[in-house]
């Protein structure tokens, strides 16, 4: 018993380093197979098997490359112990509060912050937007690496995730949870074919690969429809950013007052579109420091200008909501609720009004982050960790806080998602050619 234990354990060892490690490995010879090699060398299949040797350009760049190794093998170890020994081994789940931080956060925060997908790409194809087209292949790519990173938290949660297939199959059209299921498996695929003539464009490059698929044929056809699956994407999403607020409707005894709210489903659907404008910032912003490109600045200036309105909006219906309610008196009590609430309108929405609406702040590239970044964390994350657990405590007397393998479970998806997107926007056209002025 104690070899096959100690066998068991060493394997969960070798994994967690060896799965991190083919994923970075893999995905970069993949680029160097495909993404790197001049169009007139013969057909990869043809050579010598070849894996590029990493070079560190200082000795900072190579610790910082251990360390994130070594996070993302506790992570994926964290994970493989979870299937082995059950969800419980790893978290503090119990049955009086069995959705914890990979609900709120990986799941909840996650798909509102993916929304930039839908929006930015119905900015600029539905609303005629077409300046802001810039945005839209790095929003789209956000968008799916999010729900794929939803995707994987809700198998690392779900207790039989061996059935996650089923909602596919057996319908039940009565179920929020069934709509929010089959709308991110629906729109993860949608993404999935809007990012697809990203994938071509670089692909059609290499005559090896044009010879042996149509690929062509399918971007020209892709690029001809395209506006289809943004239509579709923007009704996937919207249905179940609203039916995430759905679910929590169905707790009104359990849910504190201060978030609970028939109107929850609006709630959630006009934080999703503002925090799908932040996030655009926010990755627009990183992404030209780490790729040293320029900053479309006065169009980010306008997402904000946008993002503003939508947030008074939002800022509104919550207090008409209050007061209709008599839950106001609340705001005011010397609670851990009522400070945390503060903190989500003060510094996730008010300040960012603020900021967003002055043209001369909005301009800033610095202040422009800060307002979007205090969405992000505090406008959003913060108010889904509210509903999701802050908000429950009054009720359940059992006061959860993840375990610290739940957390670095967490921050392992959010390093794969980083990872993922830094070699698709390295390897891939995901940015527009700054030779090209904006808006052409």
């Amino acid at each position: 018993m104690e070899t096959s234990v100690s066998f068991l354990l060493w394997t969960i060892l070798a994994l967690s380093f060896g799965i991190p490690m083919l994923f970075i490995v893999g995905a970069r010879y993949l680029a160097f197979l495909w993404v790197s090699r001049p169009d007139n060398l013969p057909s990869p299949a043809n050579d010598v098997l070849t894996i590029p040797v990493p070079h560190f350009a200082s000795r900072w760049q190579a610790i910082r490359t251990l360390s994130l190794v070594i996070i993302l093998g506790i992570g994926t170890g964290i994970i493989l112990l979870r299937y082995v020994y059950g969800i419980g081994a790893v978290t503090n789940l119990s049955n009086q509060f069995p959705w914890g931080i990979w609900i709120g956060f990986d799941v909840m925060s996650g798909v509102a912050l993916a929304a930039g997908g839908f929006v930015v790409a119905a900015t600029a194809y539905i609303f005629g937007l077409k300046r802001f087209k810039p945005l839209v292949r790095p929003a789209i790519l956000t968008g799916l690496l999010g729900y794929l990173l939803v995707i994987a938290g809700l198998m690392v949660d779900l207790g039989r995730p061996y059935n996650v297939w089923r909602p596919l199959v057996h319908w039940q059209h009565h179920s929020v949870m069934w709509e929010v299921g089959l709308c991110v498996a629906s729109y993860t695929t949608v993404l999935f074919i809007e990012f697809l003539p990203v994938i071509l464009e670089r692909l059609n490059n290499f005559k090896p690969i044009t010879k042996r698929l149509p690929t062509v044929p399918l971007y020209h056809q892709l690029k001809r429809i395209s506006i289809v699956f943004v239509i579709l994407g923007v009704v996937l999403s919207t249905l179940h950013q609203s039916s995430l607020g759905s679910l929590w409707v169905l707790v009104p005894e359990k849910l504190s007052p201060l978030w609970y709210s028939l109107y929850l489903p609006l709630f959630f659907w006009l934080s999703a579109v503002a925090v799908g404008l932040a996030m655009t910032i926010v990755e627009a912003t990183l992404s030209s420091k780490a790729f040293k490109r320029g900053l479309e600045l006065d169009l980010l200036a306008d997402l904000a200008k946008i993002a503003a309105v939508v947030l008074v909006i939002y800022l509104a219906v919550r207090g008409v909501d209050l007061l209709a309610r008599g839950a106001w008196p609340l705001l005011f009590a010397p609670t851990l609720q009522a400070v945390s609430f503060w903190v989500e309108i003060g510094l996730g929405v008010t300040i960012p009004i603020i900021l967003f609406a002055i043209k001369p702040l909005r301009q800033k590239p610095a202040i422009l982050f800060a307002g979007a970044l205090l969405v992000v964390v505090f406008g959003v994350v913060l108010n889904r960790l509210n509903v999701s657990m802050i908000g429950l405590w009054p009720y359940t007397g059992n006061i959860y806080f993840p375990s610290w393998m739940e957390i670095a479970v967490t921050v392992t998806l959010v390093s794969f998602g980083i990872i993922a997107f830094g070699m698709a926007a390295k390897y891939l056209p995901v940015f527009p050619d700054e030779s090209t002025p904006t808006g052409h």
